[in-house]
């Protein structure tokens, strides 16, 4: 397919549709060229429009369709992918504008949003309400159809899944303009080929999703965290299953090196997590957060808990009880990758997701590349349900060169990350950087079913071209 350029004319059309909030040349942010990991590649749009709703998203896409045009969607660009960059041209519909939370039906258990919400908003809100909207992933300030988009995970998928699992229904406009409603505020459904899950985690190459349906939970009456002290990294994995296997069901469980929480404190200018207990190093920390009903109840999992850490090799175990004592122990985990963003120029990212017992053989191999690859290497994430966050790193250094290092080093842990039964992603989703390892991870036959899905819906392959399965 080849694609046609924005027009003056196209412009003049792009204008009637949204009125006031359409930008060409040099009106455009810069910001619209890349998301929140440049590396993966920087280029203008050559128009955004901001919509405000579902028929003016509907709008634009008619126009690009008919002209032959490429379409990209984009909440607030914090993804780490590339996914929502245009980097093939044409006309970026930034749905960040779209930001109103419509309603709740607390009897059903939902609230109906516009996908330009921030999560940040919708969980404050939630909270208001005296409800849990469960999914957490790290960025904040992404919107809730961002998160839909590329099916994001976070801390508390270990106990309450992926934002796909909270999906009742959406509002969706397909390339050619099209408007569809797919799913229902109901509890469960057998009505065919599930469109919806198909949708949340297809990264806008299917279809715009302007509206959704989310379901919520009661809000739990008390929490408690607890941080367990390893001296290495094995001995705090192996405490994961142990955990579990107690029947504790945390709400979240993160593995962490001393690296990187010295790094953390560093860049925070405060210290929580010990660097020492009883004399002895501290190598890796496992911070979890249980939930229950009752105060007598919370007593009995934090004993519980500590004693399953401590018959499995922990040093100590550190208690963070009250709301503020919680925050803080959670806004370490939190800042990891502003700490590496500040000390590094240069950064590369994966998120390979492996069967939990395989972890510290993952992140031990990981590790031990930096002198082979040359660049420095950090990691941490989500032991409860095995997703490792893997980070390349430099100061001082010619792109180009970074990049190669950075190619062979994914080259490596993609291949190890294989052997361990794992996949190539666990929450940031494919977007045009990781394509060549989806291929790789997936083989043919999948990847020409993805792409016989993708002209199902986009025939023209007009919609965020490049991406996922190119």
């Amino acid at each position: 397919m080849e694609f046609k350029p924005v027009t003056a004319e196209i412009l003049e059309q792009l204008s009637a549709a949204a009125p006031g909030r359409v930008f060409s040349g040099g009106d455009i942010s810069a910001d619209y060229s890349h998301d929140e990991m440049p590396i993966y590649g920087e280029r203008m749009p050559e128009a955004v429009v901001q919509t405000l709703t579902t028929e003016e998203v509907a709008a634009v896409c008619k126009i690009c369709y008919d002209d032959d045009i490429p379409i990209v969607p984009r909440g607030t660009g914090t993804g780490l992918c590339g996914g929502c960059v245009a980097d093939q041209g044409g006309v970026i519909i930034d749905t960040s504008k779209m930001d109103k939370i419509l309603g709740y039906d607390k009897d059903n258990f939902t609230v109906r949003v516009q996908a330009g919400v921030l999560l940040d908003t919708l969980a404050a809100d939630c909270l208001a309400q005296g409800m849990l909207y469960p999914p957490d992933p790290g960025e904040r300030f992404a919107t809730v159809g961002g998160n839909v988009a590329t099916n994001a995970g976070g801390m508390r998928a270990v106990k309450y899944g992926a934002t796909r699992d909270y999906v009742r229904a959406m509002t969706v406009v397909l390339p050619s303009g099209e408007i569809i409603r797919l799913g229902g505020e109901v509890n469960k459904t057998s009505s065919g080929y599930s469109l919806i899950h198909l949708m949340a985690g297809s990264e806008g190459t299917l279809g715009i999703i302007t509206e959704l349906s989310m379901k919520l939970l009661p809000l739990p009456k008390q929490t408690v965290s607890l941080l367990g002290l390893f001296p290495d990294l094995d001995s705090a994995i192996s405490c994961v299953p142990q955990v579990k296997l107690a029947g504790l069901d945390p709400q979240a469980l993160e593995f962490m090196s001393r690296a990187n929480v010295a790094e953390i404190q560093e860049f925070l200018g405060k210290e929580v997590y010990p660097a020492k207990c009883d004399g002895e190093d501290v190598g890796a920390y496992l911070l979890t957060t249980f939930e229950g009903a009752k105060p007598e109840l919370m007593d009995e999992i934090m004993e519980q808990a500590a004693e399953v850490f401590l018959e499995n090799g922990a040093l100590d175990v550190l208690v963070f009880d009250t709301p503020e004592a919680i925050r803080t122990a959670w806004s370490f985990r939190g800042a990891a990758l502003e700490a590496i963003q500040a000390k590094f120029q240069l950064i590369d990212e994966c998120d390979v997701v492996v069967p939990i017992p395989n972890i510290p053989e993952l992140v031990n191999y990981a590790n031990s590349l930096e002198g082979e690859v040359g660049l420095a290497i950090r990691t941490s994430g989500h032991a409860g349900d095995g997703n490792v966050h893997m980070n390349v790193c430099a100061n001082d250094m010619d792109k180009g060169e970074f990049l190669a290092k950075a190619e062979k080093f994914m080259e490596l842990v993609y291949a190890k990350g294989w052997e361990l039964g794992g996949l190539c992603s666990g929450e940031h989703g494919i977007g045009r950087a990781k394509v060549p390892y989806l291929a790789q991870f997936e083989g043919g036959v999948i990847m020409e079913l993805m792409r016989g899905i993708k002209k199902v819906f986009d025939p023209k392959g007009l919609l965020n071209p490049g991406k996922v399965c190119g």
